[in-house]
């Protein structure tokens, strides 16, 4: 054998280990993260992260399809998207892998988290920003939402709206979105009936601050609680207000 010919066989050989080796130390590919309640409609618009919330928007458009669009391009502000949108007659579309960063939030916080494309399932819903949510919707949203706490571990009370991340900045879902319905089958942090008055000297921004809310803005805070808590927007807080903190407050506060 020539001395080429030992040299060619040596570098096939050296070419066979590494790919042998290779192929030992990758694994089994990691399995989508997909509802089986939603039509798989991939955005391309997402990078990869971990939920610990959800968040709820609706599109301002009133139409599946333009959202759809819209999801899997750009709106005027750049690319977006979100992991699934419901549409009016209760379908669920989902755009992007559960597992991976979905481009939905903005610039937002929520207690500590102030990078929520990367701690959040986004979910739009099909609605033009003033009308009511329809009960196929509800429905199908109720359903999702169980089927992504129990998959993904996210805690049932961790459902915000767009507008409690970004106040002043988002308001949605509107003031018609049923808040009470989820939290009647067990989704959001919603406050016990009957109210309990809050104590003498009972400090309201401090209970928001404790729920998520960034009141750096206290207006814009309250405004997006009211939003939220009783499907008003107005900026002044009230003994009603606190009444509700103070329950929401102690559920916070409670031993686990």
């Amino acid at each position: 054998m020539s001395a080429r010919s030992a040299a060619w066989l040596r570098l096939v050989a050296a070419a066979c280990l590494v790919a042998t080796l290779a192929g030992c130390v990758s694994g089994p590919a990691v399995a989508p993260q997909r509802s089986a309640l939603a039509h798989w409609s991939p955005s391309p618009n997402f990078n990869a992260r971990k939920a610990q919330v959800i968040v709820l928007h609706h599109t301002s458009i009133g139409d599946a399809q333009a959202a759809l669009r819209v999801l899997k391009t750009r709106n005027s502000q750049g690319e977006v998207s979100a992991h699934y949108l419901v549409e009016m007659d209760g379908r669920i579309d989902q755009l992007v892998d559960d597992g991976d960063r979905a481009w939905h939030a903005g610039a937002s916080r929520w207690g500590d988290m102030t990078d929520l494309n990367s701690s959040s399932i986004g979910i739009e819903i099909d609605n033009d920003g003033h009308s009511p949510f329809t009960k196929p919707q509800i429905d199908a949203l109720i359903r999702l939402l169980a089927d992504l706490t129990t998959r993904l571990g996210i805690p049932r009370t961790a459902i915000v709206a767009h507008g409690d991340i970004a106040p002043g900045r988002k308001d949605d879902p509107s003031v018609q979105f049923p808040w009470a319905t989820l939290a009647s089958y067990g989704f959001g942090l919603w406050f016990d009936a009957p109210l309990i008055p809050a104590p003498p000297g009972f400090d309201s921004l401090a209970a928001m601050r404790l729920v998520g809310y960034d009141v750096s803005n206290p207006r814009t805070a309250i405004i997006a609680f009211h939003r939220h808590y009783r499907a008003m927007e107005t900026d002044t807080l009230d003994e009603t207000d606190a009444s509700i903190l103070y329950s929401l407050q102690r559920k916070l506060m409670a031993p686990r």
